[in-house]
């Protein structure tokens, strides 16, 4: 793997999806030995070049920032804590108390703060930590050089809730320092309280506050000694307080006899889904969260019987720190570019060319968010939420060969060596954090290196397959994005007679959701080209741009799975998990679900009897195949890697017509666990007759009707031997169809006889 070319250049752009008359800025950072690099404005028509397959497809379009700029090195700094602005920063600390709830997931790895007051400069401050051998301590630290640890000596459990706190009396030098377990365990002991006097003459000024981390050179710069685990209700009072009064202030609320002592009580369970973090003491000493910990988190005293942190809010005072999250990578913006009105919407890509492998920057042009004239009737609907699902995924670190691909030679491409040797690039959704918890948010504002053209690691090389079947069809399109879609609903798709999604829109949230419900009830048409669908329910965040959330709830195919009482979403308040497990599985949508995966070949479709119906008979039109798609890039044939089934008992519409399906996978193509009622044998595709692909066609009853392909691997069949195949040929007779005005009927009744869908 190492004799691989490697990336010497990559950067990220601010946002997915950009309409004509707005700017869009680019960040670079090298990463090889390289003075200088070329950047050029491409149009990606199509993005793979497997053999079989049309190749690799990009158009050169005049842009004003081409050209060649200096290369330099940007810093990427991973791990979340909470910050203060200067003018929240206390003036002094002499006597002080620190107390805090934690729940540690890695004690001993390497020292952590909880709450910090340091100036790095001057090497002076406190820090309340837990110690690289996984005691609490509290260090003091004197700007003549001279540290002071005080340590419990008693190592924490992991992933249990403690009670710690630390106090200094500045005229006595008196330091008590204290854990406190929640739950006490037989012939385990990790109640510690120390007291000691110390020698410390100097008071604290010109230090930075913040918590679950601590200063290096300031407010502004870099911080350093990461918390991985949670921390409910940090408290700081101005004095060294009594161990009754330090009992008093660890209930929910302070008691009103400290108010005039305490100078910060952060209530994190408050203004659940931003940065915000917000103070209750006197003082409104208010803070920000730095690259997204998690928040909606049970707290310690969550005793469940309710999940939902709307309801208990009290219970979920808690945030979940880890010393990799990342949201905004906050580089310097190289170039930037306004998008001319005249540009077609389509997706692009910058191109860094460098001594190496080129780089790419991946975005796409929208149509105009105002007027801008009349539409072409085909929008192809970016899946962007699935690219941050599987943005920077690295096969190596999640994955066991023995299990993964079976029967397959793995291959890997530049960026998975470059993710592979570097872990400050941010994780996926289907990765865990250092400590072990599942990564619920994932960003676009970082280097994506997964996101580019020939890339095994996420499905957008499937969905260029998309873009180059309308481009071999000579068909008019505009390309929207699941971020658009979430942000104006179906309002967006209103100009549209056809929206055609790639091979594996997997996430989508509420809003999106009822767009296309919308869009379906006003007489639109969907053709769903992909399979495993509409299968997570995710959020995207009402204020941060770029960065999505998923709970991986109680069922589900997945690589983690959320802690209990941590299944709503924190980003909206909503329910996440599986849109089957929320009362809407994607059969009501699309006519078929996700059943099976398997990843060590693909096979084919043979037609059913129901393709003999006069309904589809614009579907077979010039196919007399009864084989369907035994070929393609994707394993071989157009059914494979995740496949989708008909099922009424899930919502598939009665009226619907099963096309086709599939036939003659392995024991490797495994039935989906949410259709397992226990463990057993026969889940594999030799004997269970739920794996299946199932081609769908119904219509929607206000004129509009819905194509489902029922496989991940239907778009990679599309460009096999230059679109000449019968894969191809069904997909370009339903899109021709569909953007006919002629409307669909059902019943036999005529359109103008048919009720209307609803409109907003």
């Amino acid at each position: 793997m190492s004799d691989l070319p490697k990336l010497s250049v990559v950067g990220y752009a601010d946002r997915q999806s950009v309409a004509p008359g707005e700017t869009v800025r680019f960040m670079v950072s090298k990463e090889g030995n390289i003075n200088q690099y070329r950047a050029r404005l491409m149009r990606m028509h199509s993005l793979d070049s497997h053999a079989g397959g049309c190749g690799l497809i990009e158009e050169e379009v005049p842009a004003d920032f081409a050209g060649v700029y200096p290369a330099r090195h940007q810093q990427l700094t991973t791990g979340s804590y909470v910050r203060f602005a200067e003018s929240q920063q206390p003036d002094w600390l002499g006597s002080f108390t620190l107390q805090a709830y934690i729940w540690p997931t890695l004690p001993g790895e390497k020292c952590q703060s909880i709450i910090a007051y340091w100036n790095e400069p001057a090497k002076e401050g406190i820090r309340l930590e837990i110690d690289g051998k996984g005691a609490l301590s509290l260090v003091l630290a004197e700007s003549r050089g001279v540290e002071t640890v005080v340590s419990t000596e008693t190592s924490l459990l992991t992933r249990e809730w403690y009670l710690v706190s630390a106090s200094f009396d500045f005229e006595t030098g008196d330091v008590c320092l204290s854990q406190t377990p929640l739950r006490r365990y037989p012939k385990i002991n990790e109640t510690a309280l120390v007291r000691t006097t110390i020698d410390v003459g100097h008071q604290w000024s010109g230090a930075v506050l913040s918590i679950a981390a601590h200063s290096t050179k300031g407010i502004e710069s870099n911080y350093s000694g990461f918390f991985n685990g949670k921390i409910d209700r940090p408290r700081i009072a101005r004095r060294a307080l009594t161990a009754d009064e330090i009992v008093a202030l660890a209930a929910d609320r302070v008691p009103t006899e400290l108010s005039q002592d305490i100078i910060g009580s952060w209530d994190f369970s408050i203004y659940q889904g931003t940065n915000h973090i917000h103070d209750l003491s006197l003082s409104l000493r208010h803070g920000e969260a730095i690259n997204l910990p998690a928040r909606a988190m049970t707290g310690h005293n969550w005793v469940g019987g309710n999940n939902d942190f709307k309801v208990v809010p009290e219970q979920y005072g808690a945030i979940h720190f880890h010393d990799d999250d990342l949201y905004d990578a906050r580089w310097e913006a190289d170039f930037q570019w306004t998008v001319p009105d005249s540009l077609p919407s389509g997706c692009y890509a910058v191109r860094l060319d460098n001594a190496n492998i080129p780089g790419y920057i991946i975005f796409f042009v929208r149509p105009p968010r105002q007027g801008g004239g009349k539409r072409p009737k085909i929008a192809f609907l970016a899946p962007t939420a699935h690219y941050l699902a599987y943005a920077n995924f690295r096969r190596l670190k999640e994955r066991d060969p023995m299990s993964e691909d079976p029967g397959r030679l793995w291959q890997f491409g530049p960026e998975e060596v470059l993710l592979e040797q570097r872990s400050n690039f941010g994780s996926s959704l289907y990765e865990r954090h250092t400590d072990g918890s599942g990564v619920c948010y994932s960003s676009y504002l970082r280097p994506v290196l997964n996101m580019r053209p020939d890339t095994r690691l996420s499905s957008l090389a499937g969905d260029g397959y998309v873009l180059a079947f309308l481009r071999e069809c000579e068909m008019d399109y505009d390309v929207i994005t699941d971020e658009d879609l979430d942000c104006e609903g179906r309002r967006l798709l209103d100009s549209y007679s056809v929206v055609m999604t790639g091979g594996h829109p997997e996430y989508i949230t509420k809003r999106m959701w009822d767009g296309l419900i919308g869009f379906l009830q006003r007489g639109g048409r969907l053709m769903y080209l992909g399979g495993n669908g509409f299968y997570w329910r995710v959020a995207f965040h009402n204020t941060l741009p770029g960065v999505l959330e998923v709970r991986r709830g109680e069922d589900g195919e997945r690589t983690w799975a959320a802690e209990p009482g941590e299944y709503y979403m924190s980003f909206t308040g909503e329910y996440g998990g599986l849109w089957r497990r929320n009362g809407h599985a994607p059969n009501e949508l699309v006519g078929v679900g996700f059943t099976a995966q398997g990843f060590d070949t693909a096979t084919y479709y043979r037609r059913n009897s129901d393709a003999e119906n006069p309904r589809a008979q614009f579907i077979f039109a010039g196919v007399a195949d009864e084989i369907i798609g035994d070929f393609g890039v994707g394993f071989g044939g157009a059914a494979g890697q995740e496949i989708d089934r008909y099922d009424r008992s899930l919502g598939s519409p009665p009226h619907a017509l099963i096309l086709a399906s599939s036939e003659g996978h392995t024991d490797n193509m495994l039935l989906a666990k949410e259709d397992l009622d226990g463990t057993g044998l026969r889940v594999g595709g030799v004997e269970n007759e739920l794996v299946r692909a199932d081609m769908v066609f119904f219509e929607t009853g206000y004129g509009g009707a819905v194509f489902s392909s029922g496989s991940i691997s239907w778009v990679a069949a599309m460009p096999w031997n230059n679109f000449e195949n019968n894969v191809a040929k069904i997909t370009r007779n339903v899109l021709e169809r569909f953007v006919d005005d002629e409307p669909f009927t059902m019943f036999n009744v005529p359109q103008s006889e048919a009720i209307k869908g609803p409109r907003e």
